[in-house]
Protein backbone atom coordinates (compact mmCIF):
# COMPACT_ATOMS: atom_id res chain seq x y z
CA UNK A 1 0.00 0.00 0.00
CA UNK A 2 3.13 2.56 0.81
CA UNK A 3 4.64 1.57 -1.94
CA UNK A 4 1.52 2.39 -4.73
CA UNK A 5 0.66 5.58 -2.88
CA UNK A 6 4.55 6.53 -3.32
CA UNK A 7 3.53 5.38 -7.17
CA UNK A 8 0.72 7.76 -7.09
CA UNK A 9 2.31 10.96 -5.52
CA UNK A 10 5.47 10.57 -8.04
CA UNK A 11 3.34 10.17 -11.06
CA UNK A 12 1.05 12.36 -9.69
CA UNK A 13 4.12 15.18 -9.31
CA UNK A 14 5.37 14.60 -12.58
CA UNK A 15 1.73 15.21 -14.14
CA UNK A 16 1.84 18.45 -12.28
CA UNK A 17 5.45 19.29 -13.57
CA UNK A 18 4.49 18.74 -17.14
CA UNK A 19 1.28 21.03 -17.07
CA UNK A 20 3.95 23.31 -15.44
CA UNK A 21 6.39 23.53 -18.20
CA UNK A 22 3.72 23.58 -20.72
CA UNK A 23 2.47 26.40 -19.57
CA UNK A 24 4.78 29.64 -20.34
CA UNK A 25 5.68 32.37 -18.14
CA UNK A 26 6.42 36.13 -18.95
CA UNK A 27 9.95 36.15 -17.87
CA UNK A 28 11.47 39.48 -16.41
CA UNK A 29 13.16 41.26 -18.85
CA UNK A 30 16.55 43.02 -17.87
CA UNK A 31 19.38 44.57 -19.89
CA UNK A 32 22.22 42.50 -20.31
CA UNK A 33 24.45 44.52 -17.49
CA UNK A 34 21.95 44.34 -15.00
CA UNK A 35 21.40 40.40 -15.45
CA UNK A 36 24.87 39.94 -15.21
CA UNK A 37 24.87 41.64 -11.94
CA UNK A 38 21.65 39.34 -10.94
CA UNK A 39 23.31 36.48 -12.27
CA UNK A 40 26.69 37.32 -9.79
CA UNK A 41 24.16 37.11 -6.87
CA UNK A 42 22.41 34.67 -7.58
CA UNK A 43 25.49 32.41 -7.77
CA UNK A 44 25.38 32.18 -3.99
CA UNK A 45 21.55 30.65 -3.71
CA UNK A 46 20.39 27.06 -3.88
CA UNK A 47 17.10 25.28 -4.11
CA UNK A 48 17.08 21.99 -2.31
CA UNK A 49 13.67 20.38 -4.06
CA UNK A 50 11.99 17.72 -4.96
CA UNK A 51 11.28 17.46 -8.63
CA UNK A 52 7.04 17.15 -8.07
CA UNK A 53 6.00 18.99 -5.40
CA UNK A 54 3.64 21.28 -5.89
CA UNK A 55 5.55 23.70 -3.90
CA UNK A 56 8.78 23.29 -5.77
CA UNK A 57 6.85 23.98 -8.67
CA UNK A 58 5.30 27.00 -7.69
CA UNK A 59 8.43 28.20 -6.49
CA UNK A 60 10.66 27.29 -10.04
CA UNK A 61 8.16 28.89 -11.55
CA UNK A 62 9.00 32.21 -9.41
CA UNK A 63 12.68 31.65 -10.28
CA UNK A 64 12.06 31.25 -13.75
CA UNK A 65 9.21 34.44 -14.02
CA UNK A 66 12.05 36.39 -12.46
CA UNK A 67 14.71 35.13 -14.53
CA UNK A 68 16.89 33.60 -11.97
CA UNK A 69 19.70 31.24 -12.42
CA UNK A 70 19.60 29.76 -9.37
CA UNK A 71 20.97 26.41 -9.06
CA UNK A 72 18.64 23.63 -7.41
CA UNK A 73 19.42 20.39 -5.58
CA UNK A 74 17.68 17.14 -5.35
CA UNK A 75 16.94 16.25 -2.27
CA UNK A 76 13.94 13.11 -2.65
CA UNK A 77 17.08 10.65 -3.15
CA UNK A 78 17.22 9.26 0.37
CA UNK A 79 20.88 8.22 0.18
CA UNK A 80 21.54 11.66 -1.68
CA UNK A 81 24.26 14.03 -0.04
CA UNK A 82 21.80 17.06 -0.66
CA UNK A 83 19.33 15.69 1.37
CA UNK A 84 21.62 14.68 4.55
CA UNK A 85 23.14 18.56 4.24
CA UNK A 86 19.52 19.58 4.33
CA UNK A 87 18.50 17.33 7.11
CA UNK A 88 22.10 17.90 8.85
CA UNK A 89 21.51 21.93 8.79
CA UNK A 90 17.89 22.37 9.27
CA UNK A 91 16.81 19.30 11.11
CA UNK A 92 14.08 17.89 8.53
CA UNK A 93 13.69 17.18 5.10
CA UNK A 94 11.21 20.04 4.28
CA UNK A 95 11.33 21.64 0.64
CA UNK A 96 11.26 23.76 -0.96
CA UNK A 97 14.18 25.10 0.73
CA UNK A 98 16.45 28.20 -0.56
CA UNK A 99 19.96 28.00 1.08
CA UNK A 100 21.54 31.99 1.08
CA UNK A 101 25.40 32.08 1.36
CA UNK A 102 26.66 35.60 1.92
CA UNK A 103 30.51 35.53 2.76
CA UNK A 104 30.81 32.97 6.03
CA UNK A 105 26.93 33.02 6.59
CA UNK A 106 24.38 30.42 5.89
CA UNK A 107 20.61 31.12 6.07
CA UNK A 108 18.18 28.20 5.16
CA UNK A 109 14.87 29.70 4.25
CA UNK A 110 12.20 27.07 4.12
CA UNK A 111 8.40 28.11 3.65
CA UNK A 112 7.45 28.52 0.18
CA UNK A 113 5.22 32.12 0.91
CA UNK A 114 8.82 33.32 2.26
CA UNK A 115 10.93 32.16 -0.62
CA UNK A 116 8.87 33.51 -2.89
CA UNK A 117 8.54 37.21 -1.03
CA UNK A 118 12.25 37.22 -0.96
CA UNK A 119 12.81 36.47 -4.54
CA UNK A 120 10.64 38.81 -5.02
CA UNK A 121 11.92 41.47 -2.58
CA UNK A 122 15.32 41.30 -3.75
CA UNK A 123 15.14 40.67 -7.32
CA UNK A 124 11.85 42.31 -9.22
Amino acid sequence: MKLLLKGFRNGLGAIIAFISWLIPVSKVKRSAEQQQKVDEQTIHIELYQFFGCPFCIKTRRTIRRLNLNIITRDAQNRQGVFRAELLKETGKVQVPCLKITSDEKVEWMLETADIIAYLEKRFS
